[in-house]
């Protein structure tokens, strides 16, 4: 599946019809340069899942965690991972096995530690505004 999004809001549009398709136990990779609107894309699912959430980015703390009335939502930074052994201390595996959904930003980074399971969604920047949404399944 490609898409292309020429604004935040159609970037989030796609992460709520993402998010409508999503189900206990996936786990999402979103791949792209800084600024090409991964984060934005969560926005979209996580609002779509529990609209009193606020999604920030989880750069510095690695993971933050949102309820929504099916599943919890676990939406990763890797961007600041600097050795695989962290992976172990914050607990991936419990939250990639769990009963939630994780969406992964920079997942690239270390593709090892993603199970075989993985979906991919790839961001590129196209212009100032417009991003090319490209993932390895569909929804």
């Amino acid at each position: 599946m490609r898409v292309s999004a020429s604004s935040v809001e159609e970037t989030r549009r796609l992460g709520a019809r993402l998010a409508k398709t999503a189900v206990p136990g996936d786990v999402f990779s979103l791949n792209g340069d800084l600024g090409c609107g991964k984060t934005e894309f969560v926005r979209g699912f996580v609002e779509a899942l529990s609209a009193d959430a606020s999604v920030r980015s989880p750069t510095f703390s690695i993971v933050n965690t949102y309820r929504s009335p099916d599943f919890p939502i676990h939406h990763f930074d890797f961007y600041r991972i600097e050795d695989a052994r962290e992976f172990a201390s914050i607990g991936l595996d419990e939250y990639v096995n769990g009963d939630g959904v994780c969406l992964i930003e920079w997942g690239e980074m270390y593709p090892d530690v993603l199970p075989d399971t993985v979906k991919r969604i790839e961001f590129t920047e196209i212009d100032e505004t417009t991003r090319e949404i490209a993932a390895d399944f569909g929804f």
